[in-house]
C-alpha cells in the first residue's frame, strides 16, 4: 500500500502515519490507560516506521492508532508495540480494521506472525489480539515475555507475549 493510500471505515480513514501525525498518537496516548512513551516516540515510529504503523483519523482528528515494527532478526514477524483508540471510537471495531490493515499492507507480504506484550489484567487487549487469530483462522500461543522483576519499578505487572498465526497469504 502506498504512503498515501487510505482504506474508509463510514468517517473514519485508516491511513499511514506521517510524522505530524505523531503528536495526535502522543495526545491520544496521554487521555488513554496506555504507557505513555515520549513524545518523542511517536514522531518517530510514525516517520521512520510508518509502514508498520497505523492511524485512524475523524475529520482529520487522530483517534487511533498501532505503533509496530517488523523484528529485524525475524522479518516475518510483525509486532505491535501500542494499539490506542479513543473512547470515542470504542465497540466500533477499529483496533481489529487497522489490525487488519497492517498485515494486509505490502510492508507486511512476508509477515507470517503478529506479537505483541499484554499484562494479564488487560483483557480489552487480550480480546483484540485472540479476535485477530479467530478472524484469519489461524492459531495463538501465549508466554511469559518480561516478568515483573525485570521491571525498575516495583508493582509494575509482567507481559506476556501474544503470537498470532501462521496467517496465510
Amino acid at each position: 500500500m502506498s504512503k498515501n493510500t487510505t482504506a474508509v471505515l463510514d468517517t473514519v480513514t485508516l491511513e499511514q502515519p506521517s510524522k505530524e501525525d505523531g503528536q495526535g498518537m502522543w495526545l491520544l496516548a496521554k487521555k488513554t490507560s496506555l504507557d505513555l512513551n515520549s513524545a518523542y516516540k511517536y514522531i518517530m515510529f510514525a516517520e521512520y516506521f510508518s509502514e508498520t504503523c497505523v492511524v485512524a483519523k475523524e475529520r482529520g482528528e487522530v483517534v487511533g492508532f498501532i505503533t509496530g515494527f517488523i523484528q529485524p532478526e525475524h522479518p516475518d514477524v510483525i509486532f505491535v508495540w501500542q494499539v490506542g483508540v479513543d473512547s470515542s471510537q470504542r465497540g466500533k471495531g477499529i483496533g481489529s480494521k487497522m489490525l487488519n490493515e497492517l498485515i494486509s499492507r505490502d510492508a507486511s507480504k512476508n509477515v507470517r506472525f503478529l506479537e505483541a506484550t499484554i499484562t494479564e489484567d488487560n483483557k480489552a487487549s487480550q480480546s483484540l489480539f485472540k479476535r485477530l487469530a479467530r478472524d484469519h483462522d489461524t492459531d495463538y500461543e501465549v508466554r511469559e515475555c518480561f516478568p515483573e522483576e525485570v521491571f525498575p519499578e516495583e508493582g509494575t505487572k509482567a507481559e506476556y507475549t501474544y503470537r498470532i498465526g501462521p496467517f496465510s497469504k
